[in-house]
């Protein structure tokens, strides 16, 4: 019996153990089709080191080599570094914007302009009331309506200062949270330096450990939205992960350096955090602005109720109505009937503390608008990257069903090889006489 015919049972049985291994491979993409970040894996094959036969041809002495079957080399994760780097880049860019939209939306609203209960209408009733009063300067009733509307107006306009403190104050809270001890920075790179720990004694035990990086890949992605990151890859599997305008990498191998100091430069909803409710930031302006408006109110009512501020507080969280209904003054004079100062207010309409809020909410709705833009824009560009990785990386069951049929008809092609085989050895030793030797 020589050996090619043995080695033919060897060969046969390479191929059902290289189309199940195969099969196995499909079955897992197959299940993990709507696992999030999986990426689909395929078995590499490649034929077997050939068996070589000397002197094979008794005419011309010379020899040959026979193949001896297939193997499953690898099972390779279909990934593309390019893809990842790019959504990456870009999923920071998408969660500054949306945070930043978040974030000013918030202020917008506790403007709630154009509405009747807005600064706006407080101050053309506030006007009005004067008007009111310069019509009728010796009613109690008219002096009572001056008082009231000042005090509504002040009070929204201290309620709006508190509102905006408050969005920027949550917005503080918002990064310490992400940051802080529990937080998902702290969270994801602890899971990153362990998967970094075990992909590495993975691969130097020769194995592909393709799930922990798709789980190590999607952390990354997490992180993205957050600041941006950059990830440099070791050659003994570890990841290098830089997160924002950090001093030194986020995670280096098993090493974890949290926390740091980020700046807004940062990026990603962090940065976007930093730089909203920082001292310079939009929420900063507005409040600044709105004690503008408070200021020039002040200003400009007290320059010309003389008789006692009107007014007092210079910001819009401490401006307040000063006076009684007896302290009102209607007049420059004490000729009964005088009604100039009250007409002078009045006339106040459209001045410099209605202009000033007319800017703040001007700029406040083209911030917002522009946040919007950005924030539709990174999330089409986003999407249009997250579909491109898909087509690569993401499982296609049709797909999946077809190369499943190509390897179960391999492996019942190798089955019959081997049946084959095995009748044949069957023949050769019960039906030729070579069971008695």
């Amino acid at each position: 019996m020589s050996i090619p015919t043995l080695q033919g049972l060897q060969t046969a049985l390479s191929g059902l153990i290289a189309n199940q291994e195969a099969i196995d491979t499909t079955g897992h993409n197959i299940t993990n089709a709507n696992t999030p970040g999986y990426s689909r894996q395929t078995a590499v094959m490649q034929t077997n080191t050939p068996l070589p036969i000397a002197a094979m041809s008794p005419l011309t002495g010379a020899g040959g080599q026979m193949g001896t079957g297939v193997n499953v080399t690898t099972f390779t994760r279909i990934r593309n570094s390019y893809l990842d780097a790019q959504y990456r880049a870009q999923s920071g860019a998408l969660g500054s914007a949306s945070t930043e939209a978040n974030e000013l939306q918030q202020a917008q609203s506790a403007f709630d302009e154009p509405s009747t209960s807005g600064i706006s209408s407080q101050l053309s009733a506030f006007w009005s009331s004067w008007n009111s009063l310069a019509n009728s300067p010796a009613s109690e009733a008219a002096r009572e309506g001056v008082i009231s509307k000042g005090a509504q107006l002040a009070t929204t306009l201290n309620q709006l200062s508190g509102q905006i403190a408050t969005v920027s104050a949550q917005a503080t809270q918002q990064y310490a949270s992400i940051t802080g001890p529990t937080g998902e920075v702290q969270d994801a790179a602890n899971q990153i330096a362990q998967l970094n720990h075990q992909i590495q004694l993975s691969e130097q035990a020769g194995q592909q450990p393709n799930d922990l990086l798709d789980r190590r890949d999607q952390l990354l992605d997490k992180l993205s939205e957050l600041a941006n990151v950059t990830v440099t890859k070791a050659a003994n599997g570890t990841d290098t992960v830089t997160f924002g305008d950090a001093a030194k990498p986020l995670v280096e191998g098993t090493t974890v350096t949290w926390p740091q100091a980020l700046t807004k430069a940062a990026g990603g909803s962090l940065g976007a955090l930093l730089g909203v409710s920082g001292p310079e930031g939009a929420l900063a302006s507005y409040k600044s602005a709105l004690d503008e408006v408070a200021s020039a109110l002040n200003s400009s009512v007290n320059a010309l109720h003389t008789s006692t501020p009107f007014f007092t507080g210079t910001t819009a969280a401490t401006i307040k109505v000063a006076v009684t209904p007896a302290q009102v003054q209607t007049s420059s004079t004490v000729a009964s009937g005088g009604n100039d100062v009250a007409q002078a207010i009045a006339a106040l309409r459209g001045g410099a503390a209605d202009r000033r809020y007319a800017g703040l909410i001007a700029q406040v709705g083209s911030d917002v608008q522009t946040a919007q833009d950005n924030q539709n824009t990174s999330q089409a560009v986003v999407s249009a990257i997250s579909n491109q990785r898909q087509s690569v990386s993401g499982v296609s069951l049709d797909e999946e069903m077809t190369n499943l049929i190509s390897y179960q008809r391999g492996y019942q092609a190798s089955a019959r090889t081997l049946t084959a085989m095995d009748q044949m050895l069957d023949t050769l030793i019960n039906h030729t006489g070579m069971a008695g030797l």
